[in-house]
């Protein structure tokens, strides 16, 4: 089994390779690209069960800022390494640039 690649793109957004990509009609998605959400996206999901890698608050939050947007089915059908990755990207966008800085320096 291979790891995910995640390629930053911007400060707003984060570029994920899926190990095992999405069929979606005649498309196949290998990538995903998650924006950073406002807090409008974030509606309704608990901040906390998101941060702990929660996958039902992920369905919630990952349709609105993927790109292709995800639907809860196809999350739901993601192999788990690539459900990590994404939830892992997108709750990186939820931690201040200052305590990702202060702990890459610890």
């Amino acid at each position: 089994m291979t790891e995910s690649k995640t390629t930053t793109n911007t400060d707003n957004q984060i570029t994920v390779t899926l190990d095992e990509p999405l069929q979606r009609g005649n498309t196949t998605l290998n990538e995903i690209i998650i924006r950073k959400p406002n807090s409008g996206a974030l509606r309704g999901v608990r901040l906390y069960a998101l941060m702990e890698m929660d996958v039902d608050s992920a369905a919630l939050v990952l349709p609105h800022v993927t790109t292709p947007a995800l639907t809860k089915a196809e999350i739901f059908s993601l192999a788990p390494c690539d459900l990590v990755s994404l939830i892992t990207e997108l709750t990186s966008f939820l931690v201040p640039k200052s305590a990702l800085t202060a702990s890459q320096n610890s």
